[in-house]
């Protein structure tokens, strides 16, 4: 029997913030949520970690079940963890980001991602939870103009 505690444990999430360059401006990916919370909705690639996996790999499953990319060099980037980030309760998120070429970026929306597009950084959507702060983030350390 799996020892228990008494406390409560915060879910853990993954979402990766993926760049490309289009035509001497840079695209960050990022999916239409199918369901709730924020059902309709533009967010980062991301989602739950399985008991049987580590970050790294439950990022790469992640970002392969909603866009189709594969093989994308992620590095670990931030962990956001504000209370009340998430409305399904206290999930702290292990946020990576990286950079696709464009001759390998086509994307499909698939699994719990309703669509999956590119979108130039000056023409972002509103994005659901709190992944404009991952976006702005990421493009601050890769030195990306908007």
């Amino acid at each position: 029997m799996p020892f228990t505690y008494d406390y409560p444990r915060p879910a853990l999430t993954v979402d990766a913030v993926v760049f490309r360059e289009h035509d001497g401006k840079h695209e960050v990916l990022l999916i239409k949520r199918k369901h709730y919370p924020f059902e309709g909705l533009w967010a980062l690639p991301g989602g739950f970690v399985d008991m049987d996996e580590t970050v790294e790999e439950a990022v790469a499953r992640e970002l392969e079940e909603e866009t189709g990319l594969r093989d994308v060099v992620l590095e670990q980037m931030h962990v956001f963890s504000a209370p009340g980030r998430d409305p399904r309760g206290r999930t702290v998120s292990v946020t990576f980001w990286g950079m696709r070429e464009f001759a390998n970026s086509l994307v499909n929306g698939g699994d719990d991602a309703a669509d999956a597009q590119w979108f130039q950084m000056d023409k972002l959507p509103s994005l659901a939870f709190d992944h404009i702060e991952a976006v702005e983030m990421a493009r601050k350390r890769l030195k990306i103009q908007k």
